[in-house]
């Protein structure tokens, strides 16, 4: 009698753990990977997402899908991530601007630290543009334009309190120009209202007009940075003509996901963006698009977002736009 009980015990206590096993085995990823990308499709950072979602699987292990959900600067994004389930299966693709500005102009419904990052590829190049044919052969030019008719200017920008709206409206705010600025979904609706004569000046992102620069259909006035770009050596830098504080907002964009997701998968998540952003064809990818690779871990995009929120912050209040957290 005991034997038998012995031997169903055994049994139970084997298949048990046969049954376990392949539960064991599974580990992440064991399906694909989905980033949520908040920019319109064909726009400058769309376009370098798409890039890190075709070359991480060779890193990864399973494949990676882009989906695009725009609006609200990005909060739209950001608010499906963090509602959804935190098992590294859903990443985001954000700027540090989003932490230090955009959620400083909005009033959203979920805390943004639920968002922690994971590695940043790539920094962004960004400027004032216009057409190529435009009386203003500089910024000065377009200012003295600007100053002499109040409220005529138009530029476009992909929304309000994001990096880009904000250096270029701290621009005509120090510079004593009123003008109208117009938010547009993304990089290919803003240039196509330059082309159309829609707006007079746009302040995007290099890699979405760099084509175009080259044919001198645009072309720039200022390059928002603390120093001449070596790409357009000829293209004075926000720094340098007197704006500081505009050439202090470096634009980063790398991938977070939420803080709940187990630290397991987070380190496997570091590894394959370090892996990815050393590959030599996401390098050549985001060097065509005219912006510059640059990879960070999550402590280097910490400081990131902490150091732009030092300066930003105060600009978002000289500029009206401040409404806390």
């Amino acid at each position: 009698m005991w034997k038998k009980v012995f031997i169903l015990i055994l049994s139970l206590v084997f298949f048990g753990i046969v049954s376990i096993q392949p539960a064991l085995a599974k580990e992440y990823p064991t399906k694909p990977v989905e980033i949520v990308s908040p920019y319109t499709p064909g726009s400058t950072t769309d376009m370098a997402c798409r890039f890190v979602a075709e070359i991480a699987p060779k890193y990864l292990g399973q494949p990676v899908m882009v989906v695009n959900k725009t609006g609200a600067g990005g909060s739209i994004a950001a608010a499906d991530v963090i509602s959804s389930k935190p098992d590294g299966y859903k990443l985001i693709n954000l700027s540090n601007g989003f932490f230090a500005t955009t959620i400083n102009t909005q009033k959203i419904p979920f805390d943004p630290r639920y968002l922690i990052p994971i590695a940043n590829v790539m920094e962004l190049r960004h400027g004032l543009l216009v057409r190529g044919d435009s009386p203003w052969k500089t910024l000065g030019d377009l200012l003295d334009y600007g100053r002499k008719n109040p409220g005529k200017l138009r530029w476009a920008h992909a929304g309000r309190g994001i990096t880009v709206h904000i250096m270029t409206a701290l621009i005509f705010r120090k510079a004593g120009v009123e003008t109208i600025d117009l938010p547009y979904k993304g990089g290919p609706e803003i240039l196509s209202a330059l082309l159309g004569g829609h707006v007079d000046a746009i302040g995007v992102p290099s890699g979405g007009v760099r084509d175009h620069v080259k044919t001198g259909m645009i072309k720039y006035l200022v390059v928002y940075a603390d120093r001449r770009y070596s790409e357009l050596p000829e293209v004075p830098s926000a720094g340098e003509l007197g704006f500081t504080e505009v050439g202090k907002l470096a634009a980063l964009f790398g991938f977070y996901v939420h803080k709940d997701t187990p630290e397991k998968i987070k380190g496997t998540l570091i590894d394959v963006f370090k892996r990815t952003s050393e590959d030599p064809e996401l390098r050549k990818g985001i060097e065509k698009l005219g912006e510059e690779p640059k990879f960070g871990g999550p402590e280097f995009l910490t400081e990131a977002i902490k150091k732009t929120e030092e300066v930003a912050v105060p600009m978002l209040k000289e500029l009206g736009l401040y409404v806390g957290k």
